[in-house]
């Protein structure tokens, strides 16, 4: 582990403050901040950066939003054979290939296909091909998995006594949540918004396939393979590790780890 990822995130690190020497293309020891200048004084950059993180957090809230209540139906209410069944159908798009999913809803998302079949019968005529639409859409089906998974496990740890005390003492639901419910499954929460806003943030095929707008990944693969920069592609690389250990403190900061 020390020598195979942390050694290439030192790596990467030093490599952020080289240089490339565009006259002969290559990539010159100077130490300096010049790459995170041109980050930082290049609006395309800070775009990119914006709607990356941006995306990243509708793909978190949405599929936190759609986790919870599956994951609490089938941890809390759910027979065991229902409890199979859905468990069965989290993990079984797993099975098939990334790209496989991806190309599914290319299709599903292009003009003309179904979904905007689909929105015409409610009197929406417009297409979402190729849009950010398409990409949070994708997003969200693609790590939705990875955020019920972590919200089952923590609400199946749940001691129904809690709850069943806080009825008792005249507690609404809405303060049974509040109260009992989401201090202990804090934990899942955050382990599911972790993996949901880290792999969206760090997705770079995912927005070439099935949109057009740049995110920080397909940024980061064109400034290595085709401007062939890659101190600025490693400086650039930096901006999703800082919001990742930024979240991750926040995070730490309100108590969500004490319960790991």
């Amino acid at each position: 582990m020390v020598v195979v990822y942390l050694a290439s995130l030192a790596i990467m690190l030093v490599t952020a403050f080289w240089r490339l020497n565009e006259l002969s293309s290559k990539i010159e020891r100077v130490w300096g901040l010049q790459n995170f200048q041109t980050l930082w004084r290049g609006e395309v950059y800070r775009t990119i950066a914006l709607r990356t993180a941006g995306m990243a957090a509708a793909v978190t809230i949405t599929d936190l939003a759609l986790a919870f209540p599956l994951a609490y139906f089938a941890a809390r209410l759910a027979t065991p054979r229902q409890r199979s069944a859905i468990l069965l159908a989290v993990v079984m798009p797993l099975w098939s290939n990334y790209l496989v999913r991806i190309f599914a809803w290319r299709t599903i998302t292009a003009g003309n296909g179904p979904l905007q079949a689909l929105l015409g019968l409610i009197g929406i005529h417009r297409s979402i091909s190729a849009s950010n639409w398409a990409v949070w859409l994708t997003f969200c089906y693609l790590w939705l998995p990875f955020a019920i998974l972590p919200l089952y496990a923590a609400i199946e740890r749940l001691p129904g006594s809690l709850m069943e005390a806080s009825s008792d003492l005249g507690a609404r639901n809405a303060m049974t949540f509040r109260r009992i419910v989401l201090p202990l499954i804090l934990p899942g929460l955050v382990a599911a918004s972790i993996f949901t806003f880290s792999l969206t943030l760090g997705d770079y095929i995912t927005p070439v396939l099935v949109g057009k707008a740049f995110f920080i990944g397909n940024t980061i693969y064109n400034l290595v393979g085709l401007a062939s920069n890659l101190p600025l592609a490693a400086a650039f690389a930096m901006v999703p590790i800082v919001i990742m250990g930024a979240y991750l403190l926040i995070a730490r900061k309100l108590g969500a780890f004490e319960a790991l």
